[in-house]
């Protein structure tokens, strides 16, 4: 997602301390907000065209030393909103668990909010083999296939990791990383449309819905190119995992510059976008399907997600050790906790996002049958047939798309 301050900074402790507050004042529990939709048949189908771009890179020259033997830590960077967690203890459970079950401390942190902020901050260090503080990081499709192309992450051990073989037939082999060498899906979500049900009474069903002048000043969208740009091309009439070029990527661009220079869109932004949600200074985004869920149970059931009639975005994200992690033996018995079903499971049940990890929705069914049932967590075919993976970009158009977007962006 493709999801969620920019990662690489500390997550602004203001929009969490929003979310948790509101969390701290609800007796009801997290899975009760969540409605019964369809089962999980087809899931397989469409996730297999995740894998976006790029031939995987072989590890940087000279071994990494291993001290977690003598360290029994380990650092992992991830998205906000994108792990289980207590308020009472403000504890992540899964995680606490994992520490008591091995002895292993981990220093989790919410310092991812967009890609390319964040591989801007550590890509020096990553380039010259240097330790960059964490020994997890959770990167996109596309953006882990450029870390694993230019040989930014270590090959991981299958042999610490035997609950690797619990993740999805269709995701066990990707493009951007053949037979999975160097990296293992976290999540996978889908990019669509939201909206204050109370502000935005007659709902966002089109991208164009989101231009309405009664929205003007009050609109954001992602700081994701294949998000924001793929949508908007989707509802152009493009087939985004299709065939296309610079005449239908532009047409879209254009587009998007027009919203922000006329101030109809209020902002550009990662995850942060929920933090304004909140707030009230954004009414209507292009966002993520998991954070929507999330801010309705602890905000009070304030926001609608939806694909748009044209279709919505699929990604995912993707647990990599970056090459000069010290603790790779650690990293790998942490990624090997979270593919077992149960605990991915629960992991599912807090975040909302497609579970990865085959036997889980069989786990969750035990304590949850309509969060088994819900399809933003085990979509249906119908859901999967409206979503759409933004095909695989050349190096070539990676660079010179991404640059045209940022600048539109203002960046």
């Amino acid at each position: 997602m493709t999801r969620p301050l920019p990662r690489g900074v500390p997550a602004d402790p203001v929009v969490r301390a929003l979310v948790r507050a509101q969390l701290a004042s609800r007796s009801v529990s997290r899975r009760s907000v969540l409605a019964a939709g369809a089962g999980s048949a087809g899931v397989a189908a469409l996730l297999a065209a995740c894998g976006t771009g790029g031939t995987p890179g072989g590890q940087r020259s000279g071994p990494v030393e291993d001290r977690s033997a003598d360290e029994k830590q380990v650092r992992w960077a991830n998205w906000t909103l994108y792990l289980d967690y207590d308020d009472e203890s403000q504890t992540y459970p899964t995680l606490e668990r994992f520490t008591e079950q091995t002895g292993i401390e981990v220093d989790y942190a919410e310092d991812i909010d967009d890609n390319d902020a964040y591989y801007g901050k550590v890509q020096g260090q990553l380039a010259n083999g240097q330790d960059i503080g964490q020994d997890i990081i959770t990167l996109t499709d596309w953006m882990a296939g450029r870390v694993i192309r230019l040989g930014y992450t270590q090959p991981l051990d299958k042999a610490n990791i035997p609950n690797a073989s619990n993740l999805l037939p269709s995701l066990q082999d990707v493009s951007f990383d053949p037979g999975r060498e160097h990296s293992l899906t976290w999540q996978s979500g889908f990019g669509g449309v939201a909206w204050n049900k109370a502000q935005v009474p007659n709902g966002i069903r089109t991208v164009s819905d989101l231009w309405a002048p009664e929205l003007a000043g009050r609109v954001e969208v992602l700081s994701e190119m294949r998000d924001t740009v793929g949508l908007i091309m989707l509802e152009q009439g493009v087939d985004v995992a299709g065939e296309w070029g610079d005449d239908e990527f532009f047409a879209a661009l254009e587009v998007l510059e027009q919203q922000i220079s006329s101030g109809q869109i209020r902002q550009v932004k990662g995850n942060s976008y929920a933090e304004d949600l909140v707030s009230g200074d954004a009414l209507a985004v292009i966002g993520w399907s998991g954070d929507i869920t999330v801010l309705n149970f602890e905000n009070g059931e304030n926001w609608e997600f939806a694909l748009p009639e044209a279709g919505g975005t699929l990604w995912s994200d993707n647990l990599m050790i970056p090459v000069g992690s010290p603790h790779k033996a650690n990293a790998e018995a942490l990624i090997d906790y979270y593919y077992d079903p149960e605990v991915a499971a629960e992991v599912a049940a807090y975040v909302n996002y497609i579970c990865p990890v085959e036997g889980a929705r069989e786990a969750m069914d035990a304590f949850d049958p309509s969060l088994a049932e819900n399809p933003l967590i085990f979509p249906d075919d119908a859901t999967l047939a409206r979503s759409h993976v933004f095909r695989a970009l050349s190096a070539e158009e990676e660079t010179r798309y991404n640059d045209e977007f940022q600048s539109v962006i203002g960046n």
